[in-house]
């Protein structure tokens, strides 16, 4: 399997980093950044989830570029020489660290003052069974699944963003970020913030809410993005490919699959907007189940059902209710 997804990273809980800057090897101090010619701070950011928190919480102060184009597999991102010399010149850098590699090489050589790694604001590690990434069936009387390893070797899952109190804290490391970068616009980012994480709240009632009494906890997905998202609301997520959605599932987990869908009455089976839906429609013919989609969020194009981070997570939810039997 040729795994080119995630890069270790080091997670820092929010208590400690919210509000911290990464400051590059070539950084100074904090004081403000330089804004650019409209006077608007310049932030770059690497996907579509920084892309909306810089926009939401920046607001009119902001003026916000984003590496990763609609449409382009974020996780696959190679970055041109012209976008890696502009990078030196933004006020802000904001990306996710372990999720990109090429962004994070060019990041880490850009020598950007106030360089904010979403990783440092909240935490980012794995799932096991006893967090919602799948069974243990050796503790049930079975024999152990393997393939439930969602992330990288050191078990970190960078996908934070698709569990909306991760995200708000996220939201909150940002916003202190930016009126640090730029204080004289620090009340507005204060109020945008605090806006954004209410929001997130609010979503998060929704998700906990319509998750609560469901037919089944299980769901079968293309793409193991939803770990957070499955510990947060008690679910159990079966990933066919692990985290790299183009990678080909082998027979004996194939098989697997099968015995899950069967035993623990799943019904659909998820694929993703910019993966190829193949494995998840051969999965469900072989098992009579439905095919559906789940949004990891990573951006956002015409075929996103929504248009944006808000409108796609009610869609996901929606699926998921459908999907689980929600009562």
């Amino acid at each position: 399997m040729n795994v080119r997804r995630l890069i270790p990273t080091t997670a820092v809980t929010g208590a400690v980093a919210l509000g911290l800057l990464t400051l590059s090897a070539c950084g100074g101090t904090s004081d403000a950044a330089d804004k650019g010619s409209d006077g608007k701070l310049d932030v770059v950011a690497s996907f579509y989830p920084m892309q909306y928190l810089a926009e939401q919480i920046g607001g009119g102060h902001v003026a916000v570029r984003t590496l990763t184009a609609p449409g382009v597999e974020p996780h696959d991102l190679e970055l041109k020489p012209r976008q890696i010399g502009e990078l030196a010149d933004a006020d802000v850098l904001l990306y996710l660290k372990g999720i990109q590699p090429a962004v994070d090489d060019a990041i880490a050589q850009a020598g950007v003052k106030n360089t904010v790694d979403a990783a440092t604001l909240t935490s980012v590690e794995g799932h096991g069974a006893e967090a919602g990434e799948g069974h243990d069936h050796a503790e049930e009387g079975g024999e152990s699944h393997e393939g439930h390893d969602h992330g990288s070797e050191s078990g970190i899952d960078p996908h934070v963003w698709l569990d909306p109190v991760k995200y708000a804290e996220v939201a909150e490391g940002v916003g202190a970020a930016f009126a640090k970068a730029d204080p004289d616009h620090a009340p507005d980012y204060k109020a945008n913030t605090a806006a954004l994480v209410k929001k997130l709240g609010a979503l998060d009632t929704e998700f906990e809410t319509g998750l609560k009494n469901t037919a089944t906890r299980t769901f079968i997905t293309t793409h193991s993005a939803f770990g957070h998202l499955a510990e947060r609301y008690h679910l159990e997520q079966e990933g066919i490919s692990g985290l790299d959605p183009e990678s080909e599932p082998s027979p004996a987990r194939i098989k697997e699959l099968q015995d899950v869908a069967k035993a623990d009455k799943v019904s659909t089976v998820f694929f993703e907007t910019l993966a190829s839906d193949k494995t998840a429609k051969t999965l469900a013919a072989d098992t009579g189940l439905k095919t559906d989609v789940l949004d990891p969020l990573e951006g956002i194009t015409d075929k996103s059902r929504g248009a944006d981070y808000v409108e796609v997570m009610r869609s996901n939810l929606a699926a998921l209710k459908t999907a689980l039997g929600a009562k």
